[in-house]
């Protein structure tokens, strides 16, 4: 018996055992008989080769793998230059500008420019600025003085360098982040811009600026602020100390031409069924949540639903900055104050809500609920308001529900959460969820009924859903939309305005 308590030597194991763990081979010499020659063994040859290791360990890597390590090494690699620099042409442009502004302004008068369109002060300052370019003893062609006209305006009249980027349709947000470094997103993908600003000071008065159009104020008492610009983009601007760079500015745009589901449908963010499901469902006044992301497109999806609206209801959209813009004739839309200096004078959303249904709605739209807000939302959903509409940030259709239980939970509504999830389950007819894919794509990834309670969870049905199926080299995400083949749960409501067949078509 050894120390291990098993019998010595191979008579003692039982019939069938396993032998131990490095038993050794019989000695060759002797009396015994010459075994055959052995293959000397290999260290670890009793455990299976693990893929991608050895030797050749590169060889033995699955190409996908590969590749994956690759993009992860030059990325963790990388040096990142300095790209914004500006072009030669730009540069003189800005430099001539530095110097011909101050001699400018001793020979306008501000308060008649103020007067003057962009046009006509043009028209005005183009002899001024000869002058002025005949003192200084420079000599512009055409071009540049039509350059230096227009940096000279916008400088004067409009938001500086970043008028430029305004007026260029194919930028859809502007993350200004300090004086010197500004970036745009370009179909969806992010880019630097050659854009700077003279220093902090010139970038806070542009600032100033936007913020003022609204009635709004920036400054180190009130270091954040949301407005819009007269189209409806929507900004948000922070200043130091809370900004660590200088201030910061981000703006949203927003297309001139009105987007319609149609237009989405076309840029591939739905199929033709999905197209015709959020038509009825606008139609029928469903009252409907749009969920998604930041910049994943919940704006506006909002939007090209109210096309649907019928022209002859009275429609209120309430929003923090007004953005949205909806396509119907009888439309009010309603905006939230901030408190004034003395910290008094705040309307907040749900006081324009609870304000909103002495105006006789028929449909109230809320720009974003984030709040207890949440709740006056469902009690109009719930007292003849049908067809109302909200975005909120959520990242599923499921998350989208807890979220809306969480933020009703956060006001001071003394209710049982049980009850909470039933005035949602019964306010909420269809969630949209819209996403914003890696590769810049925005699509409508899922369109999720409620159906109900059933004990105390919220019961969905999914009847649309976006599956990920490949991507292609150049990063494009492929996938196909799919309908679950279920009678939708809301069938009723589209029965009463006479598109329960087309509805339960497009949704089988």
């Amino acid at each position: 018996m050894s120390a291990f308590g098993r019998r010595n030597g191979v008579g003692g194991m039982g019939a069938g055992a396993r032998p131990a763990f490095g038993v050794a081979r019989p000695m060759k010499g002797g009396s015994q008989p010459e075994a055959p020659a052995a293959k000397p063994p290999v260290p670890g040859d009793q455990f299976p080769p693990i893929p991608g290791a050895g030797t050749d360990q590169e060889e033995a890597m699955p190409p996908i793998l590969s590749d994956a390590m690759t993009r992860l090494h030059d990325r963790a690699n990388a040096v990142h230059e300095d790209l914004s620099e500006q072009s030669g042409f730009e540069a003189s442009v800005h430099k001539i500008k530095e110097q011909v502004l101050p001699r400018l302004l001793e020979r306008v008068d501000p308060e008649a420019a103020a007067t003057l369109t962009k046009e006509e002060l043009s028209e005005e300052f183009r002899p001024i600025i000869m002058e002025v370019l005949a003192e200084l003893k420079i000599t512009f062609n055409r071009r540049e003085q039509f350059a230096l006209e227009k940096v000279l305006i916008d400088e004067l009249l409009g938001f500086g360098p970043l008028e430029e980027l305004l007026n260029d349709p194919d930028v859809s947000d502007i993350m200004v982040n300090g004086p010197d470094q500004t970036y745009v997103e370009k179909k969806g993908k992010l880019q630097v811009s050659t854009i700077k600003f003279r220093d902090e000071q010139h970038l806070f008065q542009i600032a100033q600026r936007i913020v003022n159009q609204v009635g709004r104020r920036v400054d180190q008492t009130t270091p954040l602020a949301d407005a819009r610009l007269k189209d409806g983009s929507r900004v948000n601007v922070i200043v130091p100390p809370l900004s660590l760079r200088g201030t910061a500015i981000s703006i949203r745009k927003f297309s001139e031409k009105p987007i319609t589901l149609d237009m989405l449908k076309d840029f591939g963010s739905m199929n033709e069924k999905m197209c015709t499901a959020l038509k009825i469902a606008g139609a029928c006044r469903m009252n409907v949540v749009i969920s998604g992301g930041t910049g994943s497109g919940k704006t506006t999806m909002l939007n090209a639903l109210s096309k649907m609206i019928d022209p002859g209801e009275r429609v209120l959209t309430i929003e923090d900055a007004a953005e949205l813009r909806l396509q119907q004739p009888h439309w009010l839309p309603l905006e939230t104050r901030p408190p004034n200096l003395e910290g008094q004078g705040a309307i907040t959303i749900g006081d324009l809500v609870k304000n909103a249904l002495r105006m006789r709605p028929d449909r109230i739209i809320l720009g974003e609920i984030r709040g207890a807000e949440c709740f006056d939302l469902l009690a109009a959903m719930n007292t003849g308001h049908d067809g109302s509409m909200c975005t909120l940030h959520a990242n599923s259709p499921r998350e989208c529900l807890g979220r809306m239980e969480n933020m009703i939970l956060m006001g001071d509504i003394k209710i049982p959460k049980e009850a909470i999830s039933r005035q949602i389950a019964e306010s909420v007819d269809l969630i949209v969820q819209v996403k914003r894919l890696r590769d810049g794509s925005r699509r409508t990834t899922n369109i999720t009924e409620v159906i109900g309670m059933e004990g105390e969870v919220i019961v969905t049905q999914e009847l649309f859903k976006f599956e990920y199926l490949d991507e292609t080299e150049d990063g494009k995400i492929l996938g196909e939309f799919r309908a679950s083949g279920l009678r939708p749960y809301t069938l009723e409501k589209a029965r009463q305005f006479g598109f329960d067949q087309a509805y339960l078509e497009a949704c089988l």
